[in-house]
């Protein structure tokens, strides 16, 4: 893609995937421009403004700053303030800017945020991140649905990314990821709940034997109970925001969401436990699952 060509990017949240997407779009040569609410909290304010200056993005004070002559928005920010920000955006808007959602929200809740965006003649495109963003940065996989993303994805392609269109309808992409979810999420709480079940009675090495023997190519012997455990205590907040969307895609189709209900109460639950201890993941690396179990069960005298 030459200079002439390349998009002006304008980022609404600048946390991990933001942050992450914001750098290495740049680094492509794209003019790259984020706001984050917390810039606004003066306790946050130099963090992000030393983090935007390491990525070569340029930190607005206002998402009406950072949109400002941008050819795509996207969106990533936390899925409890999705559609918030569409409300919030889509104002902003000029017909043909592109919208692009990579929130991990429902189909109906990306639908919403579709008739606010294109109500101004701006596209909108359901874009479903399908795995974590740090460890392949660019490459991570993203589905794409919606009446332009045929159009956009060869774009995406070009700068690096993992684009596959999936559907020209809102809704699908997004379900894709929320079906995903409650498989993922769902088997972090699960082994969450076995292992710190099993370590207080003395067996958990036994268990994680037997789990290794009935599926030995998953890890259980190994890296992947540490692994799974550590993705709720890091993010465990947001995951339990990105469940109750997920139970509502459930539910919005007249399925009762019992896994997921269960999934977003243990997600949360288990952050909760840390921040009543003033525990934050930071603390906990290099991450052992049986240290910080250890650490719950001494709080709670058992």
């Amino acid at each position: 893609m030459s200079t002439a060509t390349l998009p002006r990017i304008a980022l609404i949240g600048f946390g991990e995937a933001g942050g992450i997407l914001g750098a290495d779009l740049a680094a492509q040569g794209c003019t790259v421009a984020a706001y984050d609410r917390l810039v606004n909290m003066p306790a946050n304010r130099d963090l992000l403004l030393a983090k935007a200056e390491q990525a070569q993005v340029r930190l607005a004070l206002t998402a009406a700053e950072a949109a400002q002559g941008a050819d795509w928005v996207i969106s990533a920010v936390t899925a409890g303030s999705a559609l918030e920000v569409a409300a919030e955006v889509a104002p902003l808007l000029r017909a043909g800017q592109v919208f692009i959602d990579i929130n991990s929200v429902a189909p109906n809740t990306k639908r919403s945020a579709c008739g606010l965006i294109e109500a101004g003649g701006a596209h909108y495109i359901d874009a479903a991140v399908m795995a974590p963003v740090p460890p392949k940065r660019l490459k991570t996989p993203i589905l794409l649905g919606g009446g332009q993303a045929a159009e956009l994805a060869p774009r995406l392609l070009a700068l690096g990314m993992n684009a596959r269109v999936v559907s020209d309808a809102i809704g699908v992409a997004s379900a894709i990821k929320m079906c995903r979810s409650i498989m993922i999420k769902g088997l972090e709480a699960l082994t969450a709940e076995s292992m710190a079940t099993a370590r207080r009675y003395g067996a958990e090495t036994e268990v994680l034997r037997s789990l290794h023997q009935s599926f030995p190519e998953m890890g259980w012997d190994g890296a992947q109970p540490h692994y799974l455990i550590s993705r709720i205590a890091e993010h465990g907040r947001r995951r339990a925001e990105e469940m109750e969307e997920v139970a509502k895609t459930t539910a919005d189709v007249g399925i009762t969401p019992h896994m997921s209900q269960a999934t977003v109460q243990s997600q949360r639950g288990l952050v909760d436990a840390m921040a009543a201890l003033g525990l934050s993941y930071d603390q906990l690396e290099p991450f052992d699952w049986t240290h910080l179990a250890d650490t719950l069960a001494a709080a709670r005298n058992v």
